[in-house]
Parts: structure tokens; C-alpha cells; sequence
């Protein structure tokens, strides 16, 4: 089952838990850059009218955590397939930013992993395994994605989806692509932005010098 969240989320019967903050960011509402508003008539081409968030607004959240109170849990490295070539120290999540393949039917959307949840922050053996989701408040759902996964997909409150974990070098462009300083594709853009002016100032220089 696939439930919707979105950042900035209040507290309510089914949601017991606030998402001002996510399992690894404790600012995620400021650094998004606000309230990530799931009313359809408040947004526009999968993002709120009322800013440009600062981060990819497709989002989602499986109900695991690699990161514990300090470090790694003890079973990280051994259940997390890409631990060792994402490991950049005991602060960071290996998880945080990975890219999710999510299909609805004959559509596919591209989101990143921000959070953990819903309800559970341990499942790995669901999220790394061949386990189904524990029993929750919401029919077991083990799957939240964001009002812009919501919309591209046209996924209900509740619905069934299928997902599964995918390479960046899988993930093609699309309304994913454009948008945030977390996302793979605007970091790569600007490095080859950032190398393509020094390659010119370069060229520019010894132009001047010959």
C-alpha cells in the first residue's frame, strides 16, 4: 500500500508523527524552502505556486533508516547494497537522496529517498528483502510518496503502487530532473557549468598570453 506525505505535514489520526523534520534532516521544512502544500489548487507543475522549492519535490519515504543516534546501525553495512561506495562518514546517510523507480499501471515516476517511514525506521528486510510491510494504521502501507509523485502518478490517498531502487545512471530526464540542490541531475549540471567556464577562462587566458 502507497500513502501520500508531504513536508511540513501536521499531526493527524493516521499520522501521528509531524514532518517538519525528517529521519535525516532535522530543518527539512527550511530547507526545502517551506510548506510543501498537497492541495491540488495550490500547485503548479508538480511544485507549490507559492515558491520554488529547494529541493527535489519528488520525494519518498520507505520505513528504514540506516543512521543511528551516532554512526551507522550495526546492520548497515551488511544489508544496505550500496553502503561501502556511498559511505562518507559516521553523520551521513548512505540512504538519504537515492533514487526510486515508482509505477502505477503504465507510468513510472522518479523519486528520492528523504525519509523513513511509514511508522517504522527498522524494516530493512522489507526495503532490502523479500518481507512484506508490517501491519500499521494505514493497511500496512510501506511506501509514502510526495504530492508531486501523487499527481504524476495520479495515485489516491491510499493505492497500490510497485517500486524498486535504481541507478542514477537509469533515471531519465523528466518534471524529476529539474528542480533542488540535493538533486543528482542539477549537481551534475552544475558541474559541468562550473568546469566548462574554468575550461574557457582557461582558454580565454592563454589566448591573452599568446
Amino acid at each position: 500500500m502507497t500513502t501520500v506525505f508531504w513536508i511540513g505535514e501536521q499531526p493527524s489520526g493516521n499520522n501521528p508523527v509531524p514532518n517538519r523534520t525528517s529521519s535525516w534532516d532535522k530543518n527539512w521544512t527550511r530547507n526545502y524552502g517551506g510548506f510543501d502544500d498537497p492541495n491540488p489548487s495550490h500547485r503548479s507543475n508538480y511544485i507549490p505556486v507559492k515558491f520554488t522549492p529547494r529541493q527535489n519535490p519528488f520525494y519518498c519515504a520507505l520505513p528504514y533508516s540506516d543512521k543511528a543516534n551516532t554512526g551507522h546501525r550495526p546492520e548497515a553495512p551488511r544489508v544496505v547494497p550500496w553502503f561501502k561506495e556511498a559511505y562518507q562518514g559516521p553523520a551521513i546517510s548512505t540512504c538519504k537522496d537515492r533514487w526510486v523507480a515508482i509505477r502505477k499501471g503504465n507510468r513510472t515516476v522518479y523519486a528520492q529517498w528523504e525519509d523513513a517511514g511509514p511508522f517504522r525506521t527498522d524494516h530493512w528486510q522489507y526495503v532490502f528483502g523479500n518481507e512484506r510491510p508490517k501491519p500499521n494504521l494505514n493497511k500496512g502501507a510501506g511506501l509514502d510518496v510526495s504530492p508531486a509523485v501523487r499527481d504524476y502518478l495520479g495515485v489516491r490517498e491510499m493505492d497500490v503502487t510497485d517500486w524498486r531502487f535504481v541507478d542514477f545512471s537509469e533515471v531519465p530526464h523528466g518534471p524529476w530532473s529539474t528542480v533542488g540542490e540535493n538533486n543528482t541531475f542539477v549537481i551534475n549540471d552544475r558541474k559541468k557549468g562550473a568546469a566548462l567556464a574554468e575550461a574557457t577562462k582557461r582558454n580565454h587566458a592563454g589566448a591573452i598570453v599568446r
